[in-house]
């Protein structure tokens, strides 16, 4: 099994919502649904990046560390040719 830590988008007003799940398309449909409170109201989201990891816990120390400070500028370097074409 799984442990995908992603990264989606909002088309309403460009914000990030920042996770991990075992089950990546369950979740994005969730949280596109309007079932996640923390994202209700800025649906729809569209997936940009995920990670896949072996372990649970390794998703979830991925998912805290892109939620910090330093995480965020790593977010702006992966993405940096995603985020010049937006």
């Amino acid at each position: 099994m799984f442990y995908y830590t992603y990264i989606l988008q909002s088309l309403k007003d460009r914000s990030f919502y920042i996770g991990y799940t075992s089950d990546l398309k369950k979740r994005f449909k969730e949280h596109n649904s309007g079932k996640n409170l923390a994202t209700k109201l800025f649906i729809p989201y569209k997936l940009i990046f995920y990670e896949a990891f072996l372990n649970r816990i390794d998703a979830k120390n991925r998912e805290e560390y892109l939620k910090s400070g330093y995480g965020r500028k790593s977010i702006k370097v992966l993405l940096k040719v995603y985020f010049k074409v937006k």
